[in-house]
């Protein structure tokens, strides 16, 4: 059968927005479909060609997902489940981290590094340990490398992420639409949608976005198969991903992983529009610290000193 004979690809072609591509790739991949007869374009085509994740039907996602999963069965021999929680009506996540209790133990960072299938060879990390002399907070002077036993003495912490801002710079500079602010202000990527331009990259104050210079280097025995498309599922190299508040979890009533693993309690999440959650509990009777507010992205991460 040619490649009009099918109406699977003949839709999927019509559907494309050929602009979220530059011309050289799509040609190249247009190439590749014809040299091999179409033999086994099925796939190739199909991703390459999905509808942005907002004009997504519920079969559309049912097949996505069943796809994914089938790769990951083929490629790495373990069976994953890739789901789609959605946004809670009225919810606002917020997160706020107590500097006094922080100690700098990076359990938070490697937590989140598990929980997200994040590479390991490259190792990528959403979550940047800042060590900082006691008395001022000088981001610019911090120390992201340090060594040695924790907490230093004459030192303190500051873990930085995303900070889910309600004014994102990093929505405002991606060109095609890849990433967008959910109801529940969580930020998102579209990794099928994203081209790997990095504006996004370069306009984020907090420096919480990471390229993915290559497929992530996981042992099957490390990935977590518990996964949420929106977040921790696998992403193809040459997108940009980020932290997502770990939505996979915390859309189904559980804390994000690196609130989980903090020996001190020095992190506290919840619903912002609640006023007897945790989180709103600290910003409304502590005295917080929002960093680089000068940026005017109104996060919604919150420091405070107890």
């Amino acid at each position: 059968m040619s490649c009009n004979e099918d109406p699977e690809l003949a839709a999927a072609l019509e559907r494309a927005q050929v602009t979220r591509r530059n011309f050289l790739a799509t040609a190249t991949v247009a190439a590749a479909a014809v040299a091999t007869g179409c033999g086994n374009h099925g796939a190739v085509w199909e991703e390459y060609f999905q509808q942005h994740y907002k004009r997504l039907t519920d079969d559309d996602k049912r097949a996505i997902f069943a796809r994914l999963e089938d790769e990951v069965r083929r490629r790495r021999g373990l069976r994953v489940h890739i789901s789609d929680p959605a946004p809670m009506r009225g919810v606002e996540y917020g997160y706020a981290l107590n500097l006094s209790a922080c100690v700098g133990c990076r359990r938070c960072e490697y937590a989140c590094a598990a929980e997200n299938n994040t590479s390991r060879d490259p190792e990528v990390h959403y979550i940047k340990v800042l060590q900082m002399e006691s008395g001022s907070i000088d981001v610019e002077r911090s120390d992201s490398r340090y060594e040695g036993p924790v907490p230093a003495p004459g030192h303190f912490y500051m873990p930085v992420q995303c900070h889910q801002c309600r004014d994102a710079p990093c929505v405002k500079a991606c060109p095609v639409g890849a990433t967008w602010t959910e109801p529940d202000g969580i930020t998102v990527v579209d990794y099928n949608w994203c081209i790997g331009c990095r504006y996004c990259e370069a306009a984020c104050p907090y420096f919480a976005r990471r390229f993915n210079f290559s497929e992530a280097d996981i042992r099957p025995s490390e990935i977590n198969p518990d996964q949420g498309y929106l977040s921790n599922r696998a992403r193809p190299a040459g997108v940009v991903e980020k932290c997502t508040f770990c939505l996979h979890r915390v859309r189904r009533g559980e804390y994000p992983a690196c609130l989980e693993a903090c020996p001190t309690g020095a992190r506290k999440f919840g619903n912002l529009l609640d006023p007897e959650s945790e989180v709103r509990q600290v910003i409304d009777h502590k005295r917080v610290y929002v960093l680089h507010e000068e940026a005017g992205t109104a996060p919604r991460f919150y420091y405070f000193f107890d």
